[in-house]
């Protein structure tokens, strides 16, 4: 029988300095309740629960002292044993973040893998087979789920046309080829060293179109293996997502029905 692969020395950088204007709580995302606690703490908990982090870096709002004394206490809970946590100030976009934590990594860090904090109650199990892929070989792994809508590319309608509606219909993608993406996306560090640092060199206009670090990767060419994500690691973005969450953690089947 074939051993497993040895697993990397892996950080995950939580990315936690979102706004959340689109929650309508008039407080950054990561603060907002979940469940009785704030979101940044769901997915701080998820991330130790699964075994997958020598080092948590922990990129807040910058001068968010309430999330900083969230953090300082979570550390205190760590005392007996976990990943080292770490905090910095994110930047103005997710990339600036991420490099921000980057730039946080202890030494002898192999692999990082990106988290969104908003994604506070993805499995364990995602972490799990992202990380082993990434101890197979893989130098890029993002978990993904099957897109079950119809999806249609769309255009601004134009000339008269522009009374009926404005877009028109210019294509039907081939939902069986589409993938949603979700977080952890796993890189080896090298990998995602060599994504930012090419990525500083981007137009304003390239750098607004790059939505994950995944993308930053696909543009040196390097491939990005796919695994298997999870319908429980939605991300907390308005208020109804608040609500489908809420209803993980307290509806009457719990999460049990949600697969891993």
């Amino acid at each position: 029988m074939s051993e497993s692969p040895t697993r990397l020395v892996t950080a995950v950088i939580l990315v936690a300095a979102g706004s959340g204007q689109r929650l309508g709580y008039g407080m950054p995302k990561a603060a907002v309740p979940l469940g009785g606690e704030p979101i940044l703490m769901h997915a701080l908990r998820g991330i130790v629960a699964s075994g997958a982090a020598t080092q948590v870096c922990v990129a807040l709002p910058p001068g968010d002292e309430p999330l900083r004394r969230l953090c300082d206490e979570f550390r205190e809970e760590l005392a007996d044993g976990g990943p080292l946590l770490s905090v910095v100030d994110g930047g103005s976009t997710r990339a600036d973040s991420v490099r921000a934590g980057i730039a946080a990594l202890m030494d002898g860090i192999e692999a990082v893998l990106v988290h969104d904090a908003a994604r506070a109650l993805t499995p364990e199990s995602v972490f799990h087979r992202v990380s082993e892929a990434l101890a197979a070989g893989a130098a890029a792994v993002i978990p993904a789920v099957a897109v079950v809508d119809t999806v249609k590319t769309v255009a601004p309608t134009t000339g008269t046309d522009a009374s009926f509606a404005p877009e028109i219909l210019t294509g039907t993608a081939p939902r069986e080829e589409l993938r949603a993406v979700q977080t952890p996306q796993g890189f080896h560090l090298e990998t995602l060293l060599k994504a930012h640092e090419a990525a500083q060199g981007l137009a304003p206009n390239e750098s607004a179109a790059v939505t994950d670090d995944a993308m930053l990767v696909e543009m040196l060419g390097t491939p990005v293996h796919v695994v298997r994500g999870s319908t429980q690691s939605l991300k907390i973005t308005t208020p109804l997502d608040l609500i489908l969450a809420e209803g993980l953690l307290e509806g009457p089947l719990g999460a049990r029905w949600v697969e891993g």
